[in-house]
């Protein structure tokens, strides 16, 4: 009798005291700190398997999501694909790029089931005026979807249809980036529209609708102010660490026909700063850094992969950096290059680079 109690003892002892098994967002940030201590990089790109500069998925449920830019280039997909939720408050078919979400969750699925990571941002509508994003015509936006807001009821239905859309997805580790370059003040969230109290508490509202309520523990949170906001500024409105995982920034370079080259220089100086602070922030905070946004609209700088991109950023320990979409509809708006591009060649280079990690 002795032994089979001691037995079961031992059992429950062992059971424990083992230790329980990674979940998908465990695996996603062990392998995000990796790349970043391993002194590696993975490369990302918006919307990548779901349309290019010249061609768009038309059949929503057959397609087989093989086309790629980044792949028709270098041979490789992204190793992050970027893809944004707005419209989906609104209950759409469709994203604000025009994005089918049913294609949106297809593409996701395809791309983790490669060994590939995705990455969400939110564009949502104006909540108070109607709007788009981009509606700065009042003040008080943010202030009407908090707890006592006018707006507050009808937010929370705003946050269960993307809570859906995220949870769709089964269980999968995704990356949500929502009321990012907050220190600016072009979208009804930013610096000017709210303060920094008001902005906390909406991040903070979202991650306790998605976690605590609806229990969608698998997503990684990700705090990205602007580029230009000048280090300080940039954690103004940190929400605190309990809520974010990935302190990341997002800065682009801006050109003027003939200014190529102070752009570059302004763009690398202003993006190494804000990278160094937050390298610092990271390691003090332990969270994992990132660069959620960048590009040249463009691409005039041919060279601009390895004689621009990589100087500002191969120094520091950050785990990806991702560029803005090619736009199969508007030929000017392309961040990335395409077969056939002239500048293709050195973003192959780029590519193959030890320290650039994409997806075979």
């Amino acid at each position: 009798m002795k032994k089979y109690l001691f037995m079961a003892v031992a059992l429950v002892f062992a059971l424990g005291c083992s230790k329980p098994s990674p979940t998908p967002k465990d695996v996603l940030v062990k392998r995000l700190f990796t790349y970043a201590e391993n002194g590696q990089i993975a490369y990302g790109h918006q919307d990548d398997l779901v349309y290019g500069h010249s061609w768009c998925v038309t059949d929503v449920e057959n397609d087989p999501l093989e086309r790629s830019d980044i792949k028709a280039v270098s041979g490789k997909y992204p190793a992050l694909v970027g893809f944004d939720l707005g419209g989906i408050e609104l209950a759409e078919e469709k994203n604000l790029d025009g994005v089918p979400f049913d294609l949106m969750r297809r593409a996701a699925l395809k791309h983790i089931e490669r060994g590939g990571m995705v990455t969400f941002s939110w564009h949502p509508r104006n909540p108070l005026t109607g709007g788009d994003a981009w509606d700065i015509s009042s003040a008080e936006v943010v202030k009407s979807v908090l707890p006592g807001g006018e707006k507050n009821a009808d937010f929370r239905v705003w946050l269960q249809r993307a809570a859906d859309f995220v949870e769709s997805l089964g269980d999968v580790a995704v990356i949500f980036r929502p009321w990012h370059e907050n220190t600016g003040s072009w979208f009804w969230w930013g610096e000017k529209l709210c303060s920094n109290q008001e902005y906390q508490e909406l991040f903070r509202m979202t991650w306790l609708y998605f976690v605590k309520e609806r229990g969608l523990t698998n997503i990684l949170w990700c705090y990205s102010p602007g580029g230009d906001a000048g280090p300080q500024r940039s954690m103004d409105r940190y929400p605190g660490d309990e809520f974010i995982d990935i302190i990341a920034v997002d800065s682009y370079e801006f050109s003027a026909p003939g200014f190529l080259d102070q752009a570059r220089v302004r763009y690398q100086e202003e993006l190494k700063s804000a990278l160094a602070f937050l390298v610092a922030v990271g390691t003090e905070h332990h969270k994992l850094i990132a660069l959620s946004e960048t590009g040249l609209e463009g691409l005039q700088d041919l060279t601009w992969w390895t004689g621009t991109l990589y100087p500002a950023i191969k120094d520091f320990s950050i785990s990806y950096v991702l560029t803005w979409r090619n736009a199969w509809d508007k030929p000017g708006h392309f961040y990335a290059p395409w077969d056939g591009f002239e500048g293709a060649a050195d973003f192959k280079a780029f590519s193959e680079l030890e320290d650039i990690v994409l997806l075979d």
